[in-house]
């Protein structure tokens, strides 16, 4: 009984080592190519710094960037990264279309001073796209791309294919 156990655990974990290979390599962005500014929240971190070098980005490879605020202790911060990881469709539409810039409010931390540049925040995470010369498009609470409690792969393909780069510049 137990080397049937052992068996079935090592073609579940060799399964999952397969599926997460697939999933990097379905993705023209893998995670460790990403800036840092784009993979985590950190309270030691410079918003402003990083919104420069976000938009610098943004300029030369023509995307719009996409400021997601939130923290290390939102549940749902964690739930939305989990989400893009589990799908590599949505998460490479996400990159390939925005710059990903993380900002962490926390009670070590609220970063109010870059706070204050930004229309209200409804709830966490939230959510803004500029387009890559700091103009403000759109504040965006996350829980609109929610369906039947978790993140919507449909909902989230919708909303960066309305607010990606190409289509913002034809409409303004």
């Amino acid at each position: 009984m137990k080397s049937v156990l052992v068996s079935v655990l090592s073609v579940c974990l060799f399964a999952l080592s397969i599926a997460d290979v697939q999933a990097k390599s379905d993705s023209s962005h893998s995670t460790s190519e990403l800036p840092e500014y784009s993979r985590v929240y950190d309270d030691q971190r410079d918003p402003f710094a990083d919104a420069n070098a976000a938009l610098t980005l943004a300029k030369k490879t023509n995307r719009n960037v996409l400021i997601e605020i939130g923290g290390n202790w939102c549940t749902w911060c964690h739930k939305m990264d989990a989400f893009l990881l589990k799908n590599p469709k949505v998460y490479q539409a996400l990159h390939n279309k925005y710059v990903l810039l993380k900002v962490s409010v926390s009670d070590y931390n609220e970063n109010a001073d870059f706070m204050k540049s930004l229309p209200p925040v409804l709830g966490y995470p939230h959510m803004y796209v500029s387009t890559a010369s700091g103009k403000m498009l759109l504040s965006k609470d996350t829980a609109e791309l929610q369906d039947n409690g978790g993140y919507s792969k449909d909902y989230w393909l919708a909303f960066l294919n309305k607010w990606q780069s190409q289509s913002v510049e034809q409409k303004l």
